[in-house]
C-alpha cells in the first residue's frame, strides 16, 4: 500500500487526493497517517524515481512502456536497471496503452427502402436547429470494457448539443441522447436529423419519437460514409485513440 501512497503523494499537485484515493481504493485516513511517517532512504529513493517515471509516462500520454522510460532515465544520468523500472511501474499501475481491437456486434439487417437521404450531403445552414447529425462511437475503459458515446451535433454551430454514454448500443441510448438535446434546444419547423441505417435509429420507438416532435429523419446510404461526413469528423478513430483512449479511463462512471 505504501507504493500506492507514494504515487498519490507524487501527483498531489495535479490531482485531487480524495479522488485518487477513491480510484485507487486507498483509505484517505491511511494515506495521511503514512504521510506523517518519516520515510526510509530506500523509500525516499523510490519516491523520487516514481516521480520521474510518472512524469515521463504521463508526458507521453501513456504510450511509453518500461524499456523506453528506462532508456530516457539512463540518458538523464540515472543509474538503475530495466527490471527496477518494470517493478516500480507495476506497483504504480502504469503500463503502455494497448487496446483490444474493437469488434462490433452483429447488427440486425435493416431495409433501406423508403428511408430517404433528405440531407443529400448538403451541410449548409442559415441558423441553428435546422439540421442535426447523430452518431454512435465507442470508447475503451479499464473496468467496463467498450462503452458507447451517442451524440447529436448541430450543423450550424458544429457543436454537440446532446450526448449520452451507455454500456450497450440500444434504441434507448439514442432516444435519451435526443431527449438531452431537447433540454436546451427547440427544433425548428423543418428540422432534419440525419443518421446511418443502424437498428437503433430505424427502430419503431425512435421513429415514433421523431414523428411526435415533427422532426424529419434523413438516412445515409448504405456503404457511403460521405453522407454523414460531418459527424464522422467529430470522432475519427485516430483522434479517439490519441485523446480519449490514452487517458486510460478506469470506468464508465468517470465519463458520466
Amino acid at each position: 500500500m505504501s507504493d500506492v501512497f507514494e504515487f498519490i503523494q507524487s501527483n498531489v499537485h495535479d490531482h485531487d487526493v480524495k479522488q485518487m484515493c477513491t480510484v485507487l481504493e486507498a483509505p484517505k485516513s491511511s494515506y495521511y497517517d503514512w504521510k506523517k511517517k518519516k520515510p526510509s532512504k530506500r523509500q525516499s529513493e523510490n519516491k523520487r524515481l516514481n516521480r520521474l517515471i510518472s512524469g515521463i509516462y504521463f508526458e507521453n500520454k501513456g504510450i511509453y512502456g518500461a524499456p523506453k522510460i528506462h532508456k530516457i532515465l539512463v540518458g538523464r544520468g540515472e543509474n538503475l536497471s530495466l527490471k527496477k523500472v518494470q517493478i516500480l511501474m507495476r506497483k504504480l499501475g502504469l503500463r503502455s496503452v494497448t487496446l483490444k481491437k474493437y469488434k462490433p456486434g452483429k447488427q440486425a439487417k435493416v431495409k433501406s427502402e423508403g428511408r430517404k437521404n433528405l440531407l443529400n450531403q448538403d451541410f449548409t445552414t442559415t441558423s441553428i436547429n435546422q439540421k442535426w447529425v447523430t452518431d454512435i462511437t465507442y470508447i475503451h475503459t479499464l473496468k467496463d470494457g467498450w462503452i458507447y458515446l451517442s451524440t447529436i451535433q448541430d450543423l450550424h454551430t458544429k457543436k454537440v448539443i446532446g450526448w449520452k454514454f451507455g454500456k450497450q448500443m440500444t434504441k434507448e441510448l439514442v432516444i435519451e441522447t435526443l431527449d438531452h438535446a431537447l433540454l436546451h434546444q427547440t427544433p425548428s419547423e423543418n428540422l432534419i436529423i440525419h443518421s446511418d441505417l443502424g437498428s437503433q435509429y430505424t427502430s419503431e420507438a425512435y421513429e415514433a419519437k421523431l414523428n411526435e416532435l415533427n422532426i424529419r429523419h434523413s438516412f445515409s446510404r448504405k456503404g457511403c460514409p460521405y453522407d454523414n461526413a460531418v459527424s464522422n469528423r467529430f470522432t475519427p478513430h485516430s483522434k479517439k485513440k490519441k485523446s480519449i483512449h490514452q487517458k486510460r479511463m478506469k470506468t464508465l462512471k468517470l465519463l458520466i
